[in-house]
């Protein structure tokens, strides 16, 4: 068993994030049409996304001695996007670099968020997930999160939002 470290994530943590960031979810350049992945490569390697979603995410983090090897981010509610409501929390870009995975690691980020989300008085956490998240969507339904609806195709995949009631 290799020693895992959780914490929340600071702004120090940019450089190791945004790497992450695209190491976890680079797999995805294989399912995508050549267009569809330069979008989505595009949104994963622009900064200014990263630190607008710090500015009102809680970041959870998790670390192999030094090097962060897994994240989650927590969007509270009052900060609606164009799939989930204000009224909802917002679970965020939960990503575990490829030789990380299987070791639990996005679950107990997800935990983590979830736990901070009832600490904190929210009622509700909404995310949205794809057809080729296979195992993210196994993870979040194992935890209870539901399917809520089929949205608009992202990056030419079926997307469903899913919910949490606390």
């Amino acid at each position: 068993m290799i020693d895992l470290k959780y914490r929340k994530g600071t702004k120090d943590d940019v450089p190791q994030l945004m790497e992450l960031r695209l190491a976890a979810f680079s797999q995805f350049a294989e399912v995508f049409t050549p267009e569809n992945w330069a979008k989505m490569h595009a949104s994963l390697i622009d900064e200014q996304k990263l630190l607008a979603m710090m500015e009102v995410a809680t970041i959870f983090t998790c670390r192999h001695n030094a090097r962060i090897v897994g994240v989650a981010y927590l969007v509270p509610q009052g900060n609606p996007t164009a799939i989930c409501p204000a009224e909802w929390a917002n679970l965020r870009m939960v990503g575990v670099l490829p030789a990380y995975r299987g070791h639990g690691i996005a679950k107990k980020l997800t935990q983590q968020c979830i736990a901070h989300a009832k600490d904190t008085g929210e009622k509700t956490i909404g995310l949205h997930t794809s057809e080729v998240m296979n195992a993210a969507r196994h993870i979040y339904e194992s935890l209870g999160f539901t399917v809520v609806k089929e949205i608009e195709p992202l990056f030419g995949v079926k997307y469903w939002l899913y919910k949490l009631d606390l």
